[in-house]
Parts: structure tokens; sequence; C-alpha cells
């Protein structure tokens, strides 16, 4: 046989097509094999570029290499001859793993001895275009010609593509001629804005669209990217079309069965490990999981991953399924993967007996690092181990003097992963010292497992399930969601705790779920933003800012107004008499004056902030000063100034005004600002971003360490703001939007006799804060 790249190049592949093909060891073994089988069926020593261009598609896209010379042989015979009679048999041999394959059934099903004649879909062409002849008279080139292409295939499925395009083309030009100058103008591009009603009396949007907390994005929503329009997810059962999963003789019977226990139903499962408080990143894996299963009518565990006592809480256990419960699922059952404990050590057990597993007795220091010596006792006899794993569970071994490790090498390399150590650590559930391999998902009756970006284990764990003979769910893997300006490592949060940088878990400056609810994030908008980053593999990295924007686009609709001044500046009416007090209504949402409204007082007395007065006028404020009205909102009242009070220092305490109906006033104010009268004292918390970097934990951009990061401004206290009597029977984390200031929510350190408000976002997006 000629030399690989020769052979390669001789069936119709370039060269350098050929060299990449080399350098894949499992392809070029593939491709070298379906070529000699081709020629002996052919009969000669050459493959023509036809055959050769199916040969090397097949052999890079097959995934059971015992059915190579089974596709071989119909290529060669000239059965399959179209690239779509071929992803059909590759797509028939996938779900028939097994042997023997019903030759009939596979030939009807790919297509093999149809013939499409032109004149076939010349005719079928022809009917397409008849059926749509006056929408396409009417847009002419605009019209959607795939259109044209998907419905005359439809009804011939195994026609080439080409033949089909090429009669659309000269079909559709007979109809409308040669294309004009109006043709090749670009089409006008329509958008509505959220208010606006588009023609059909829908509400369109230019972007994107907040419905009852569901985002929708380009027409869809969360939940139909999770029902499948972005996730190809194996059907239930179907479990061995998953590249890379294995298939062993008892595969399809263990399928069956849990076919048959689950009905079918999708089921997925959350499983947080209960040693920290759930961050941002865990919110996407919440909304995967909870919510696949939710859009295909399936159910979702939430499953502690128990297995480290030394560093579980009961505290994290509760704050995890209210989180869950925040976001808006519902767990169908709880369970621990303490409940596996007994289960998993007679599987153990078992692993030993298969020769699958082994007691070690090397020190953890000697297995760190990338290529740690092998194991002594990696060929130790099944019974041996079996009676030291007894001893290593009745407590008779030091911690760290023996492990059990399993018989593999893991795919970046490490050879066998250790199953089960040492710990004597009382387990808050079971009393029992143990620790588990990341198994129990196998124990679930789970269909599919979706799980952070780890794929190198995905092998090993279908080795593992395989290895014991029991049901092996398919694991899917997404990329991890970070946030810049931040960290959310469990021991950095802890450090930063400790150090008193901030005060807990939940303090508004983290991005922990529990502080992102402190703050003020409804979480309808952080549900929407996992669905702005969409489903992805690979690692996502976003700004503060993309999560604050879907923050304000879900208060802007469900935050009601009310009004707060932060620096108070008292004003004195002096045209309106002592005890007299005026109720204004004011609307709780100013853009639909439906959805309510509450009373305010409006007397002698009222305080505005001190930046909305300036004594000495310029260019461009439009607010108050001694020559310059102003309005107040929802008063319709205008103030002009009568006189400037000031303290010992020259400071500006206090201004006396003369009042006028806006109806009465000379001419309409340039601005209208906010006020308060009769107001509450309450303390206002003010937030920026925690860091001053970007990456606080990389190393080239802070040298020192994320610790000497900190922003000394990312908290501001006021401790004598006045709002409005309107907020004085809020409910902690009830939200509102203080009117030109921001979002605001309820503190948890409120009093009767002190509210206390965080910041959530500011009204406009601001680079420089969180």
């Amino acid at each position: 046989m000629a030399d690989p790249l020769t052979l390669f190049t001789s069936i119709g592949l370039s060269e350098q097509k050929a060299k990449e093909t080399l350098k894949n060891d499992a392809l070029c073994s593939a491709l070298k094999d379906a070529i000699a089988q081709a020629q002996r069926v052919l009969g000669v020593a050459g493959v023509d570029k036809a055959t050769g261009t199916l040969l090397y598609t097949m052999a890079s896209r097959l995934r059971d290499p015992k059915r190579l010379g089974f596709l071989t042989d119909h290529i060669a015979q000239r059965k399959i001859c179209t690239e779509l009679q071929l992803a059909a048999a590759l797509e028939f041999v996938k779900s028939h793993p097994q042997d023997p394959i019903n030759q009939q059934e596979f030939e009807s099903l790919c297509g093999v001895g149809v013939v499409i004649t032109p004149e076939q879909i010349e005719d079928k062409v022809e009917k397409v275009i008849k059926k749509h002849k006056d929408q396409l008279l009417q847009e002419r080139y605009r019209f959607n010609m795939g259109l044209l292409m998907g419905e005359a295939r439809g009804g011939l499925m195994w026609a080439d593509g080409k033949m089909i395009k090429n009669e659309v083309d000269m079909q559709v030009l007979h109809l409308l001629g040669p294309k004009t100058e109006a043709d090749l103008e670009k089409k006008p591009k329509v958008t509505f804005h959220t208010k606006a009603k588009a023609p059909d009396g829908e509400v369109k949007v230019k972007e994107e669209l907040t419905m009852n907390g569901e985002l929708k994005i380009e027409g869809r929503t969360l939940m139909d990217e999770l029902r499948g329009v972005a996730l190809n997810f194996h059907k239930p059962g179907e479990n061995y079309k998953t590249e890379g999963y294995v298939v062993t003789p008892k595969t399809m019977d263990l399928l069956k069965q849990h076919l048959e226990f689950t009905g079918g139903q999708i089921r997925t499962r959350f499983p947080p490990e209960p040693n920290g408080i759930l961050h941002i990143g865990h919110a996407k894996a919440i909304n995967f999981n909870f919510g696949y299963a939710k859009a295909n009518d399936g159910i979702c565990y939430l499953r502690y991953d128990d297995t480290n006592p030394e560093k579980e809480e009961e505290k994290y256990f509760t704050a995890i399924k209210d989180m869950v419960e925040w976001l808006g699922y519902k767990p169908y059952e709880i369970t621990h993967a303490s409940d596996n404990f007994q289960r998993l050590y007679d599987l153990a057990v078992d692993l030993i007996r298969r020769g699958h597993a082994y007691v070690c007795h090397q020190r953890g220091e000697e297995l760190k690092g990338h290529n740690p010596p092998p194991s002594p006792w990696r060929e130790r006899p099944a019974e041996e181990s079996l009676v030291l794993f007894d001893r290593m569970r009745r407590g008779l071994f030091a911690e760290g003097e023996a492990t059990l490790r399993m018989k593999i090498v893991m795919e970046d390399g490490k050879m066998d992963p250790v199953a089960y150590r040492i710990k004597y650590t009382a387990h808050h559930r079971t009393g029992d010292a143990c620790s588990t391999p990341s198994f129990v998902g196998s124990l679930e009756p789970l269909i599919i497992l979706i799980c952070l970006c780890v794929s190198f284990r995905r092998s090993s764990y279908f080795w593992l399930c395989n290895a014991l003979d029991v049901y092996c769910p398919v694991q899917w893997e997404y990329g991890r969601l970070n946030l810049t300006y931040t960290v959310v490592s469990k021991r950095k949060i802890i450090k930063l705790v400790e150090e008193g940088t901030v005060r807990d878990w939940d303090d508004p400056r983290l991005f922990t779920l529990t502080a992102l609810r402190r703050r003020g994030f409804p979480s309808e908008a952080i549900n929407n933003f996992c669905a702005k980053v969409g489903v992805t593999v690979a690692q996502a990295t976003m700004e503060p800012h993309m999560l604050e924007s879907c923050v304000r686009d879900v208060l802007n609709d469900h935050a009601p107004r009310a009004m707060a001044v932060l620096e108070p500046l008292k004003v004195t009416i002096t045209n309106l008499p002592e005890g007299i007090r005026n109720d204004v209504r004011v609307p709780d949402f100013p853009a639909n004056e439906f959805m309510g409204s509450h009373v305010v007082p409006f007397t002698r007395t009222i305080f505005i902030e001190q930046s909305d007065f300036r004594e000495v006028m310029e260019k461009g404020y439009k607010r108050l000063t001694p020559d310059q009205p102003v309005g107040l909102r929802h008063a319709g009242y205008v103030i002009s100034v009568q006189k400037v009070i000031k303290d010992a220092q020259g400071r500006v305490v206090e201004l006396e005004v003369h009042c006028c109906s806006s109806h009465e006033a000379a001419e309409k104010p340039k601005a209208f600002i906010h006020w308060v009268s009769e107001p509450q004292k309450c303390e206002i918390r003010l937030y920026e971003r925690l860091f001053l970097h970007k990456n606080p934990e990389d190393p080239s951009e802070v040298p020192g360490g994320f610790l000497s990061d900190i922003n000394p401004n990312s908290l501001q206290v006021i401790d004598s703001a006045l709002v409005d009597i309107s907020v004085s029977k809020a409910k902690v984390f009830d939200k509102f939007q203080f009117e030109r200031v921001g979002y605001f929510a309820l503190d948890p350190d409120s009093t009767a006799d002190k509210l206390v408000f965080n910041r959530t976002v500011t009204l406009k997006e601001d680079p420089g804060k969180m």
C-alpha cells in the first residue's frame, strides 16, 4: 500500500486535509482500513473521488469502529451514494448498537436504491413555486428562498440538494426575471420599542422583552432554549447515541429497565456541596438543571453532595434550599449523597472483586503532581484488598495510611484516582467516617447529568458505571460562569469575612446569591441573566453591568416609586401657613397610573437634595437657584428662592421659598425635583465594586493578591437620609425606585425605629460602579 499521504490524496483529499488527518491516529487508522476494504470490494487499486469523500466523512464521524466494514461495503457497492444517505446510515448504526442489523430496515431508512429523477425535482419545485406565487410576486427576491428549498426537499428526501437549489433558482428567475436595483437594496429593518404597538397589535421589542419574569431573546425564552433549541440532549432511553458513550453487553437491558422505571420522564439533579453559600455561577447550574427538567415536563432532585463533613454546616444546607426556591424552583425530592453510603461501599467491594480497584498505601504527598510514581500495590490480589478495605472501614488504619484506588487512566493522564480515603470526622447524618466517589448520579433514577464543564471526567464516569454493570446516565457539561471585579471561591470569601473586609456571606458587595438577594436583585433578573449568557460549553466571563442591566429591566416594571432625599436641605415655604397639610397622590408607576398610587403629605416644611440647589448659577444647570425656580414632582407646585440661610461656617442650611401652582407660574420650570415632607429618617448604604481591578485573582494584574485590591470606597453609609412615609410598612427585601436616585431594597438590619435601605443599582448604567 502507498504511504498514507499519497493514499489519502489519491481518494480526493487535499494535501493539507491529508496532513491534518495524519495527525489524528484514530482517524488515520480508520480511513486506511476503509480504503483497503473498498479496494477489495471494487477489485481495483484506486478509489474515485466521490467514493473517497464518502469514506472520509464516514471514518471521521463514525463512533462505533465495529460498523466500519458494514458501512464501507455499502459505500463501495454504490448503495450509499450521497451525503444525505450517509448521514442517515450513520444515525442508524448509532441508534442500533447491537447485532444483528436489520438489513431491510437499514436500506429503507437510508434510501438505498431510491433514485430521484430531474423530472421529479422539476415537478415538485413547480408545485412549491405555485403555492407561494402571490407572495413571491409581492416580495420578489426579498422572499425567504429557504422556505422554497425546505418544502421542495420535504417531498424528495433523497434528492441532491444542489439539484433542488438549481431548479428553484431557475424557476424563480423565470417567474420574476433578473434582479432590479430595488431588489438589491437592503431590506429595511422594522423594530418596535417596548411601549410601541406593532401592526398586529402585539407588543414587540427591539432586542428583548421580559414577560412574567421570563426573558425573551430573539423570540425565544429561557424555557425555549432548554426545551431543546440550543441543547441536543439524547432522548430518554437513547443514552448510547451520545458521543463517547460505551455500550457493553448489558447496556441495552439496563437502559430498558431504567426506561420502564422512569416512564421516559426527564430527570436531572442539582448536586451542591453544603460547605458554602451558592454564588452567581450556581444560578446558571440551577437554571439549567431545574429549568431543563421544568421545560420538558420532568423533575429535578436537589441532592446534597455531603461527603466532606469537616466543612459542612447546617446553615449551608438551609441556605442552598432557600436559594433554589428563591430562584423559582421546587425540588422534586431532596436527597443526600450520604443516603447511599452503604450502597456505595457495597459497590466498592464489588469493584475490588472484579479486579478494578485496590488498596494502596502511598501517602497523599506522593500522589501530588501530574505524574506521581505508579503504585507498587496496583497488582495486589483482590482477596487481600478486600481484607484491607474492611479494615479501613473498621478504623484499623490511621488517616492517610490507606486508600482505595480505581484502576483507570483519566483523560488528563492521571492514573488510578482515589475512590475512598480514611477521615476520622463524624458525619452529621450517618455518624460514620466515610468518603465517596463521584458516583451517586448512577444510583438515582436520572436521565441525564448536567454539570460544570469537566468533560475530562466523562469517560471515567462511564468506565466506572460499566465496570460495575450499573445504569449509566449521560453527563453533559456546560461552561463555568464568572464575573469580573469579584471572587466566588469559598476559601477566599471566608478570608474576606475573617479579615473584616465584608460582614458575612450575604454582604451585598459579594456575588453570592444570598448577597444579591440582600442587595435587592430580583430572582427573575438573575434567571434572565442566565438566559442571556446562554447554554454554552465555553467558560464565560461577564461584566457586572450585564447583570445589572437585567436587574433594571425587572425593577423598572416591578419596583414601586417613592421619594427619598439622601443629603437633605431644609426648605420652608413662606406663603404656606403653619399647620396646613395637603395630601399629594403619587403614582407607584408613573408610566402606568392604573397600577396604583400612594399618598404623601405636603406641608410648609419640605426637604430637597443639597445638589438640587446652587447659590451661583452655572451654565447648563436647570434646577433651583436664587434666580431660577424649579418644579416639585407630583405636587403641581413651583418654588422660587426668597432667602438663603447659612450657618457659621457659611454652609447653606435652609432655604425660604415662595410657592405657586404650576398653572400660575410665569413660565414652565426647566426641571422638576423630588422632595419629602414629614419624612421618616433612614439609613442608606451605597455600594460600589469590592475590588479595584477587573481580575483581582490574576497575579499579573494584582501582584499583591486579591486582599490587596480592596476598593476603600466600596461602601458608603448615609445615616441621616429621609424617605417618604409610603415605605414605612415595607418588609425585608421589598424593592423601590427612589425617584431620580436609584433602586433600593429594605435590608434585614432594619428596625421599627430606623429603616435601612441598600442601593441595588443606579437608575442608569455607570461603568465605574456596581
